[in-house]
């Protein structure tokens, strides 16, 4: 419950930056409930308010997205719901419920878990959301008030403590550099996509620095150790 409060509370920063861009309370509201995931809510919003085109924003979005697919070929075994209730559990399947479920030591753990935390944030994301957008004219101008780098804060306050390897690190590092770096000579949307790269040419450049890939065969006694 914890993890769903205070993630949730951040729905209303969401619903601020959203109606700032030019999305209505409607729009805005759809997002949530539909999409339910934040890192990819505050890009698509973040790109069309950049002046991006619509299917350059969303596809930034989706490909934020995607990862929530791993997330649930994972959770599919751990929940292990019956079919009927597995389309319903995959709306909530995001970094949040995942964390807290894999964390959990049994099976009745994991699903209570999964739930309680899905269902705290999903209902405060959407509660604050709707708030936020209402509110967002009685606020002003929300770059006055700086509340166009919420969506980025809240997106790093979540990722930061999830790098704990130097490649997660490097990735990271290399990922801000495309990015920034092709803010000004790329549509808006665009950078996000091109920064995906830097996970494959992390894991390419680790896979190189490994015994035995450098054309020899490796052998028990200079491999790592657990591949051994």
């Amino acid at each position: 419950m914890g993890v769903g409060i205070a993630v949730g509370l951040s729905g209303f920063a969401f619903g601020v930056t959203s109606a700032g861009s030019g999305l209505t309370v409607s729009q805005t509201c759809a997002l949530s409930l539909l999409v339910f995931t934040g890192a990819s809510q505050f890009a698509l919003v973040g790109a069309l308010a950049s002046g991006g085109n619509p299917l350059t924003a969303a596809a930034g979005a989706f490909f934020l997205g995607v990862r929530n697919a791993f997330y649930g070929l994972r959770l599919s075994q751990l929940l292990a719901l019956p079919r009927a209730v597995r389309p319903f559990a995959a709306q909530w399947v995001i970094d949040e419920t995942t964390a807290v479920a894999l964390a959990q030591p049994t099976r009745r753990s994991v699903r209570i878990g999964f739930t309680v935390t899905g269902l705290t944030l999903y209902v405060l994301w959407n509660l604050t959301t709707l708030l936020g957008a209402v509110g967002a004219g009685a606020i002003g101008d929300t770059d006055a008030w700086g509340l166009d780098a919420a969506g980025p804060a809240v997106f790093l306050a979540l990722l930061a403590p999830m790098l704990t390897t130097t490649t997660e690190r490097a990735v990271a590092g290399a990922a801000v550099l495309l990015g920034l770096g092709l803010l000004s000579v790329l549509p808006a949307g665009v950078p996000v996509l091109v920064a995906a790269l830097a996970a494959p040419a992390a894991l390419y450049v680790k896979g190189r620095r490994r015994p035995g890939t450098d054309g020899r065969p490796s052998t028990s006694h200079d491999a790592p150790e657990e591949d051994r």
